[in-house]
């Protein structure tokens, strides 16, 4: 029997429904502030509070994290995961890793296995609330994913997936942003209506298969191109644009009660660091915080953001101590907390990444994120050190059990607005009429047609003409599909120009393309009427330059697309035709291949600007650029 059969899931239900009887009601009618309007109803905290109250020190402990787990189930995962568990947590399944540790949530990961269809993931889902339900004292829990969009996405086909931020901050901002022929520079802004189509879609798929927060959306302004960790998954360079899209996003995942979740506070937006991998340092001053990091965070907060995770990098202008923000007490409790006056859950970005260990182990990070003013901490390395870590900071008096209290209640008052208290259970049915449906596969379609942006059409070379150019090769970089999407990309593409009316044909050369490879390349051009070559974030010592250089040179028509940032038309002067289409996902694909052949005109406009090669200072393409047809 599947975990989402509701008569074997009733019975553990009725001890917490029986404890908070109207309880989300009394939330439901606040609005979208209700996560943060709960202390001011006596009502509904005072059973929120006495459900506190019956909380052992060990569950209060447990609530504060929101851990990965291997396998597709709760109960009966394949033996690879149970062996997973036992090596880095120590147990079998889920089930017993809530019951061991009273987690409050479970993160989803594709690689850990979580993640592999509709229907799984809802069994799933119900078989890890059941486990949580059925303890004494049981709670419901947050079931978490990182589901972006674009590059970063752990639910893949068969549900909708949507272009990704920066491709929706190129995206039309209604028709008063239709470009005039010839280019232009008008300010680029994104429609708020797409990003609210997105959230609201998305937020409805994932609550279909159980899933009631989501890492998402990206509030960092992506000021440095150089930037390995944003780029696109940011809406852009324009902290107003930014913060227009954020709250509107965020408004439409909370209207299909998902939690989103605006990160990474303070703003990650402006580093050459990945945080997974070291500790950045943003040297914004406090200003240039003011003036570019914070408005979509500010933004987010006016929307009734749930929830916001933070950043590991250091911001000396706001803390001068050289802790990373997650552990920051001036940036949490003084910035977010006391001036821009959040009262909502508060998660750190995943403990186990190096930005976070750097400075301190991995027994004092959970501690000193709770002191800095933290809710949720998520994924660390260890869930034995850390949870005992904390265990004993409230044992030893460095916490207080008062301090954990406050946590815990943001959090009850989260899940009690997300309906948790109420039924925290999906079904199948559910997934069959909400997952992957065609309306909202055409909506992504139809948001993923107004964002590729034309940058160079000289000679009017776009669009291609089926007489003209009717045997296409599609040769490139194939980075591995970020998000459960079909791929390999020049497949995609060779495919969507096929179903076009072309003869394409598909002809990988990665992203580090050899001799050998750009030899066969070069050849197959020579019998081509035109070639397509997809880019991946070109360098000036990259081959993929090569390749594209010695490509333009067999005098075949050449389109070149930016798959991932759109800085590479930089990199390639001499290029007729060159599309920017933000991401390797299929919907993006599919939309840029159907520019390439002028069935629809291309209306994205740059979000960011992109700086010449040679002289970074100056700007090649701004912000707003972008050609039509």
């Amino acid at each position: 029997m599947h975990d989402s059969t509701r008569p074997s899931l009733r019975p553990s239900r009725r001890t917490v429904l029986a404890t908070t009887a109207g309880l989300t009601a009394a939330l439901a009618v606040q609005g979208p502030g209700a996560a943060h309007a709960a202390s001011r109803d006596g009502k509904s905290d005072k059973k929120l509070r006495a459900l506190v109250s019956r909380m052992t020190l060990e569950e209060k402990v447990g609530q504060l994290f929101v851990m990965r787990v291997y396998g597709h189930s709760a109960t009966a995962p394949d033996q690879a995961d149970v062996d997973a568990n036992l090596k880095e947590i120590g147990v079998r399944t889920a089930a017993e890793l809530i019951a061991r540790y009273r987690v409050g949530g479970i993160i989803y990961f594709a690689w850990a296995h979580n993640t592999r269809d509709p229907h799984q993931i809802a069994d799933l889902s119900n078989g890890i609330q059941k486990a949580s339900l059925g303890l004494p004292r049981g709670l419901p829990l947050l079931v978490s994913t990182d589901q972006e969009h674009g590059i970063v996405c752990r639910v893949g086909e068969p549900a909708t997936l949507f272009p990704g931020a920066m491709a929706v901050g190129a995206g039309e901002k209604g028709r008063e942003a239709l470009p005039q022929k010839g280019g232009g520079g008008r300010r680029a802004g994104g429609s708020t209506g797409d990003a609210h189509t997105l959230g609201r879609v998305s937020g409805a798929e994932l609550r279909a298969v159980g899933v009631n927060q989501n890492y998402s959306p990206v509030a960092d302004v992506n000021v440095d191109p150089a930037n390995p960790v944003i780029g696109v998954r940011s809406f852009g360079a324009d902290p107003d644009a930014v913060a227009r899209l954020v709250a509107a996003e965020v408004k439409g995942y909370q209207s299909s009660k998902v939690a989103a979740t605006a990160k990474h506070f303070p703003g990650h937006g402006d580093t050459v660091d990945d945080s997974h991998a070291r500790l950045p340092y943003i040297h914004h001053t406090r200003e240039q915080w003011e003036r570019l990091d914070a408005p979509p965070f500010r933004a987010a907060i006016a929307a009734g953001i749930d929830s916001i995770m933070t950043a590991h990098i250091v911001v000396p202008a706001l803390d001068g101590s050289d802790d990373p923000a997650t552990l920051s007490r001036p940036i949490l409790t003084g910035i977010l907390r006391g001036e821009l006056g959040y009262d909502g859950v508060v998660v750190t970005d995943s403990l186990g990444m190096e930005g976070v260990r750097t400075k301190y182990g991995d027994d004092r990070v959970p501690v000193l994120a709770l002191k800095a003013g933290v809710d949720q901490l998520l994924n660390p390395p260890s869930l034995d050190i850390a949870w005992n870590a904390v265990l004993n900071a409230v044992r030893d008096g460095e916490l207080t059990e008062a301090r954990l209290d406050e946590s815990i209640l943001r959090i009850l008052r989260l899940k009690a607005k997300l309906g948790l208290f109420d039924d925290p259970y999906v079904t199948r049915a559910g997934v069959d009429r909400t997952v992957g449906t065609r309306a909202h596969l055409a909506a992504a379609d139809r948001i993923a047609e107004r964002t590729t942006t034309l940058l160079v059409n000289e000679g009017r070379l776009l669009p291609l003409s089926r007489r003209v150019h009717r045997g296409i090769l599609v040769v490139g970089a194939d980075p591995a599909s970020p998000s459960g999407t079909t791929g390999p990309p020049t497949g995609v593409l060779a495919g969507a120009l096929a179903e076009l009316g072309f003869t394409a044909t598909a002809l990988p050369t990665g992203t580090a393309p050899s001799a050998a490879a750009v030899d066969q390349a070069v050849a197959a051009a020579r019998e081509a009427d035109a070639v397509v070559v997809a880019t991946y974030n070109v360098t000036a010592g990259s081959s993929q330059k090569t390749l594209v250089e010695r490509l333009l040179a067999t005098g075949r028509p050449v389109i070149a697309v930016a798959i991932r940032n759109p800085y590479d038309v930089a990199q390639l002067p001499s290029v007729p035709a060159h599309l920017a289409a933000y991401s390797w996902t299929d919907v993006e694909l599919r939309a840029a291949a159907r520019v390439i052949a002028g069935r629809v005109e291309p209306r994205g406009r740059l979000p960011v600007p992109v700086q010449r090669a040679d002289d970074p200072a100056k700007v090649l393409y701004p912000v707003g650029y972008g050609l039509s047809y």
